[in-house]
């Protein structure tokens, strides 16, 4: 068991004004000894009209951390990215992996009922209703629900659909959160988080209490709150204002500029940077046109532009420096010459590559700038799309051609889960390759560890030479806060400690 379980680690104030006005109903305080008390004010990009508080729909970064805050998850992704446990106190698997046996905790829901067998068992089949797409549905598909069992109301007894020796993984999948059973109405929700539901106003704020009896001891503050500016200055200038104590996702020169103003967290190597080329459309079903575009990105130059002295450059390929990646993989070069060689043989000289972006993301309009600037070189037209920030994320799934691109951290097996395999249900590249998956369901179900690994090499080849994910680079994740905050994590987006508040306390 230990080693399907280990990991390497690797490791203006008036536009804030304007977008914020109306959302904080509070102020900031201090509530009692020890730094105990008061309310957090967190601010993060939204998604508008769209915004959910089911967690099973969670998509965006805000609806992530206001999922976990209210939610508990079976496992949990730690700052080496490997599953910790969380709901789940423990997990043993039989022989061949195919059965696995979950000892829950002792919790309980914002209500008052334990969290149970059943409840874990319900939320799983929702996650997994062949008519839905929820987030984490690919991840869990391999369970066979109908010959899973509650033993008794703490353990449950999954059933898997074939061998799978990292299913952990699939217990700490974005998404994968445990509801009471029978849940269908989220707004006003019931979790067993550490912070319980007070309020929502959709598209501009939500308000969170302390849960005295939760299961790893309650929160500091009382209340947390979560505000949203999609634009980034919009939240650096709330910071700085007053407005908020938390502001996340912020660029390496806002950090800069006003480090020593507020108190900036950096986590190495937290957030990957591509364009993401879809393969079953014109003009990236060429690959010979795939190639070049990885051939022509001078790396180096989107690194130093849009994340200078807080990045590192890619390789094409999701997790730098985790468990499973091909670091035997040559790293890429510019070669413009190949690439308007390529571009020639594609019948490509001169065709205008629409590329889409958005204020959605940090460094996203940068990056996609200087891109542009890239493929005229290599005697390419380009053209920049500006998306709607509220909506970009779900519109790149199905719309465009080629368009900016990120991702927190997760292990690689899910990364390809999700996103890679033909069923996966947010695969922005629309890569759909019977041998891949065949090749992931080598890797996952191989007892042997050679084995395993030379699978997850052999699909990295394939990504590398073929893929629509253009990698260019990797980030720190940064986040800035008010010096009166303490307890904020260097960690990783999408695990464990990231946007943790129930460790965090007011001064």
């Amino acid at each position: 068991m230990r080693d399907h379980l280990s990991r390497r680690g690797f490791l203006g104030l008036t536009a804030g004004a304007a977008l914020l006005a109306g959302c904080g109903t509070g102020t900031a305080s201090s509530g009692g000894s020890g730094g105990s008390g008061g309310r957090l004010r967190a601010v993060f990009a939204g998604g508008g009209a769209t915004e959910v508080l089911d967690p099973h729909l969670a998509n965006l970064f805000n609806e992530a951390a206001r999922a976990k805050a209210l939610y508990d998850k079976l496992a949990d992704l730690g700052p080496d990215v490997s599953p910790q446990p969380r709901l789940a106190a423990q997990w043993e698997p039989n022989a061949d992996f195919t059965l696995w046996r979950i000892t829950l905790r002792q919790a309980q829901f914002h209500d008052g009922r334990p969290v149970r067998a059943q409840d874990v068992l319900a939320s799983y089949a929702r996650i997994t209703d062949p008519k839905k797409t929820f987030r984490a549905k690919s991840s869990l598909a391999l369970i066979d629900l109908p010959n899973s069992r509650a033993v008794d109301d703490r353990t449950v007894e999954f059933r898997l659909k074939r061998p799978f020796a990292e299913f952990p993984n699939a217990l700490a999948a974005f998404g994968a959160y445990i509801v009471p059973g029978g849940s269908t109405d989220f707004s006003k929700p019931v979790g067993s988080g550490p912070f319980s539901f007070v309020s929502w106003k959709p598209g501009s704020s939500v308000l969170l209490k302390r849960n005295p009896s939760y299961w790893e001891g309650a929160p500091y503050i009382e209340e947390l709150e979560f505000l949203i500016a999609n634009e980034e200055s919009a939240r650096v200038n709330a910071l700085l204002g007053g407005q908020v104590e938390y502001a996340h996702d912020l660029t390496p020169a806002s950090a800069r500029q006003h480090e020593g103003r507020v108190t900036i967290t950096r986590a190495p190597n937290s957030a990957m940077h591509a364009f993401a080329m879809k393969v079953d459309r014109a003009p990236f079903d060429d690959r010979d046109l795939r190639e070049a575009l990885f051939l022509l990105t001078d790396r180096q130059q989107l690194v130093d532009t849009v994340m200078p002295g807080a990045g590192q450059i890619g390789n094409d390929l999701f997790g730098k420096g985790y468990l499973h990646y091909a670091e035997s993989i040559p790293q890429r070069a510019l070669d413009l010459d190949r690439a308007k060689s390529l571009i020639k043989k594609a019948g490509a000289d001169g065709l205008t590559i629409e590329l889409t972006t958005s204020t959605a993301a940090a460094g996203f309009v940068e990056a996609a700038t200087v891109f542009a600037d890239q493929l005229r070189a290599a005697g390419l037209k380009a053209t920049i799309v500006n998306g709607s920030k509220d909506t970009y994320w779900s519109d790149i799934l199905t719309k465009g051609s080629v368009a900016s691109f990120r991702s927190g951290a997760m292990p690689i097996e899910t990364h390809i889960a999700q996103r890679l395999l033909s069923a996966s249900t947010t695969n922005a590249t629309k890569w759909a390759r019977p041998e891949f998956d065949a090749l992931y369901e080598t890797a996952v179900a191989a007892r042997n560890v050679g084995e395993r690994e030379a699978a997850y090499l052999k699909m990295q080849q394939l990504l590398h030479a073929e893929g629509g994910l253009l990698v260019w680079g990797f980030a720190d994740w940064i986040v800035a806060t008010s010096p009166k905050v303490s307890g904020v994590q260097a960690a990783p987006a999408n695990t464990l400690d990231w946007a943790r508040f129930d460790k965090v306390k007011l001064a």
